[in-house]
C-alpha cells in the first residue's frame, strides 16, 4: 500500500523561495509507486492551499504555487483532509519549510496536537535549534567548545546603541559576525571589522528578528556533517565549505555558485572522530530526531569548535546535507524514504506514552 505523503512548503518566511526549490527537488525524487504525493502550499501571507495529488514530477516551482487554483484550507483542517483515493488521512507530513513559521517548532506543535506523524525534529529541538542564542546556551551547558558570543534585544539596542557596540568591542572584538537569532540560510548576516560596520549590521539583523546574536570571528576551516536517525543517530562523512567570497552567505549558498563543497573533507581520522562525537552530543542535547546538519570550525590552531546545528538543512540534491549522505552511500531518493520511515518510527514510539494517571 502506498504511503500518503503530505508535503508542506512555501511559508511566511524570508526563506519562502528556498522552500519551493526544496519541494520541487523532493517531488522529482519521490517514487510514485511507493508514495501518493499531496502538496500543501503556504503563501507568503500565510494562507494554506492544497493542490491536487501529484502523479508525476513538476518541472518548475511555479507549478507548486497554488495561489489561485488550490483548495484553501486552515492548518486545523489537516486532520480531516482526506486522500482522494482511499479515504485515509495523511500517513506522514514532510515539512519542507525553512526559517520561522515552519522550522522553529510552530508547525511541529500543530502536528503534535493533531497526532500526525511528521518528518524531522520535534517542537523542542526545532525551536531550540532555530534560536541561535538558546542553542548556544545549551551547547555551553553540554560543555561543547564554541566561539565567544553575546546577544541583544531590539529594545535594549534602541535604548543605548553605543553601550551595545561597546559591549561587543569589549567582549567579542573584531572581526565579528552579527546574525538574527531566529533565521537560517545566512539571511541578515554581516561580518564587521569596525564600529561603522557593526552599527549597519545591527540595523540589518534587526530587520529579521527582535533578537540578534554577535559571534567572535575566527580564522578557520568550515566543516559539516549530517546526522540521520532518532535516539541513535548515524553520522555521515565530513564535508568542507570553501567559500570564495568573504563568508558563506545567501548568494554563495543559492545563487552564484561561488563556493566549493569538498566531500569528503581532508581531515585526520582522529579529528573526524572528535567532530562525530561532538555532533552526536549536540543532537542529543537538543533531543533531535530525523535529520540534522552540524557545522564546525577547525581553527588555524587546530581547535574544533561547534558552530551550530540546522534542524531543517538545505535539502535540494546539490545541498550539503544530501551530498554528505550521497558520499556516505545513501542517495537522494533513498534518503527521503529513510526520513519518512524514521518519522513513522518516532511516531510509533510516542504512542507508547501513557497520558492518563489511572
Amino acid at each position: 500500500m502506498k504511503i500518503n505523503l503530505c508535503l508542506l512548503y512555501g511559508g511566511k518566511s524570508a526563506e519562502h523561495e528556498v522552500s519551493l526549490q526544496t519541494a520541487k527537488a523532493v517531488i522529482q525524487a519521490l517514487d510514485t509507486s511507493k508514495f501518493s504525493i499531496h502538496p500543501i502550499f503556504i503563501t507568503k501571507e500565510g494562507a494554506w492551499r492544497k493542490g491536487p495529488e501529484l502523479l508525476e514530477p513538476v518541472e518548475t516551482v511555479r507549478e507548486l504555487e497554488y495561489e489561485q487554483t488550490g483548495q484553501e484550507v486552515g492548518p486545523n483542517a489537516l486532520a480531516t483532509i482526506l486522500s482522494p483515493k482511499d479515504n485515509r488521512t495523511f500517513d506522514v507530513v514532510f515539512p519542507l519549510l525553512h526559517g520561522p513559521n515552519g522550522e522553529d517548532g510552530t508547525v511541529q506543535g500543530m502536528l503534535e496536537l493533531l497526532n500526525i506523524p511528521y518528518v524531522g525534529n520535534g517542537v523542542l529541538s526545532s525551536s531550540a535549534g532555530m534560536d541561535k542564542v538558546i542553542m548556544k546556551n545549551l551547547f555551553a551547558q553540554e560543555g561543547l567548545d564554541q566561539v565567544n558570543y553575546t546577544w541583544f534585544t531590539r529594545s535594549t539596542w534602541e535604548a543605548s546603541p553605543d553601550r551595545a557596540y561597546e559591549q561587543v568591542e569589549r567582549e567579542i572584538h573584531y572581526p565579528c559576525f552579527v546574525k538574527p537569532a531566529n533565521l537560517g540560510s545566512s539571511v541578515g548576516i554581516s561580518k564587521c571589522e569596525n564600529r561603522e560596520e557593526l552599527s549597519a549590521a545591527f540595523s540589518e539583523a534587526f530587520r529579521y528578528d527582535r533578537r540578534i546574536i554577535i559571534e567572535e570571528g575566527v580564522s578557520a576551516r568550515e566543516i559539516e556533517v549530517g546526522l540521520l536517525g532518532n535516539d541513535f543517530p548515524e553520522c555521515s562523512v565530513a564535508g568542507e565549505i570553501a567559500p570564495k567570497s568573504e563568508f558563506y552567505d545567501y548568494q554563495a549558498k543559492y545563487s552564484d555558485g561561488n563556493t566549493d563543497l569538498i566531500i569528503p573533507a581532508d581531515i585526520p581520522a582522529e579529528q573526524y572522530t572528535e567532530i562525530r562525537n561532538m555532533a552526536t552530543r549536540a543532537f542529543r542535547a537538543l533531543d533531535c530526531a530525523g535529520l540534522v546538519r552540524a557545522d564546525f570550525f577547525i581553527t588555524n590552531e587546530g581547535r574544533t569548535l561547534i558552530n551550530e546545528v540546522n534542524t531543517m538543512p538545505g535539502f535540494t540534491p546539490v545541498s550539503m546535507f544530501p551530498l554528505l549522505w550521497k558520499h556516505t552511500g545513501l542517495d537522494y531518493p533513498a534518503l527521503i524514504e529513510r526520513l519518512v520511515h524514521l518519522a513513522l518510527e518516532r511516531h510509533d514510539e510516542k504512542q507508547k506514552i501513557t497520558h492518563t494517571f489511572f
